[in-house]
């Protein structure tokens, strides 16, 4: 399913206040992340700190703590479990956590512990519609085809001088980054389209929101 540009995959269960997903799966072992929607609303994360494996929770405990630039805060375990697997990857690199949060960005496996009691307490996407949406308009909360590691707000500014700092900036960071830029030229998609003919970077995704429009670029070169 997908709400205003943020997934949430049907075959998950989601534990609506923690913002994370489990497997649905009664088998001993499920794998756990975080939802696209609390990438979205907490920024690129800069830390991963997780339990370690062998590590006993209850529902709704730390299985370990994230950070952002905009957010600190806890992994509520969905269920009650012991750690089996800790994903190291996204420790060694946290934004894996917003460009594949249901992919390689899962964060532990666990062998949960009374799976049927508490599944009860959970949610398919189906059902939580109305609460995603909520909170989607709540944080204003954007996602995109890709995640930034990169902002620009750029506000009344013509589109030219605009392209100008972007070029400054793809300048600066390496090949692969992903640029969010934020304008209010109503020329600015005829402009981008230009640009990124005669640059070769890549425009990602697009839309327009009231009259600002946002650009989601990567370097391509």
């Amino acid at each position: 399913m997908e709400l205003e540009h943020c997934s949430f995959p049907d075959n998950l269960l989601y534990d609506l206040e923690g913002n994370t997903w489990i497997t649905n799966d009664e088998s001993e072992e499920a794998t756990v992340g975080m939802t696209s929607l609390l990438s979205a609303i907490a920024g690129k994360f800069t830390s991963a700190r997780i339990r370690p494996a062998g590590t006993r929770v209850k529902r709704g405990r730390s299985l370990g703590t994230l950070e952002s630039l905009k957010f600190v805060g806890p992994i509520p375990s969905p269920v009650s479990g012991i750690i089996s697997l800790v994903n190291v990857d996204v420790v060694k690199r946290p934004k894996l956590m917003n460009d594949a949060p249901y992919a390689q960005g899962w964060v532990v496996k666990l062998r949960s512990l009374g799976f049927q009691g508490e599944s009860g307490l959970l949610s398919r996407a189906t059902d939580a519609t109305e609460v995603f949406k909520k909170k989607i308009a709540e944080f204003h909360a954007h996602c995109f085809k890709a995640f930034p590691d990169h902002e620009m707000y750029e506000i009344g500014t013509e589109c030219s001088a605009v392209l100008v700092r972007l070029n400054e900036l793809l300048a600066t960071i390496p090949i692969g980054d992903v640029v969010h830029l934020v304008t209010d030229d109503p020329t600015s998609y005829v402009e981008m389209v230009r640009w990124m003919d005669q640059t070769g970077h890549e425009l990602v995704d697009w839309r327009q929101e009231g009259n600002l429009f946002h650009f989601i670029v990567r370097k391509g070169h």
